[in-house]
């Protein structure tokens, strides 16, 4: 199998720093595990790092250092060429931006809504819908 090509959204990763046992959990390791590759660029990486520092979430500082360091040792840095402006949210254009710079196959989110279907040829997912994807190419 041709290797899967992934950007996740923020709140993909804050879930999974939340719910240990929840499936976003699940979806970031699979993301950071052959055949999938997790992309990043640095203001997602940024993104990632101030919103898991939020004090609402309550996460513990070594959990999330640990998940910023898993991601960054593990996911493929790229730089945007562009800078688009295609999200009902401003600050989700970061996503298709890398999903664009990595030629994404899927960009995983918890919000669609925010998002159009395709962004070129990157489709916007849920949780469920990777896992359904993937799941068939984990069993030997």
């Amino acid at each position: 199998m041709l290797p899967l090509r992934l950007v996740l959204d923020t709140n993909i990763v804050v879930s999974a720093a939340l719910k240990p046992d929840g499936l976003q959990r699940t979806v970031l390791l699979l993301a950071i595990t052959k055949p999938a590759r997790l992309y990043v660029s640095s203001p997602i990486l940024l993104e990632y790092r101030t919103v898991l520092a939020r004090p609402e979430f309550g996460i513990r500082k070594g959990l999330r250092l640990q998940l910023l360091q898993l991601i960054k040792n593990r996911a493929h840095l790229v730089s945007s060429s562009q800078s688009l402006q295609i999200t009902i949210d401003p600050g989700d254009d970061i996503f298709l931006e890398c999903s664009d710079a990595a030629r994404a196959d899927y960009l995983v989110t918890g919000n669609q809504r925010h998002f159009p279907k395709f962004w070129k040829k990157t489709k916007i997912i849920s949780s469920r819908e990777f896992i359904d994807i993937i799941a068939p190419h984990l069993v030997p």
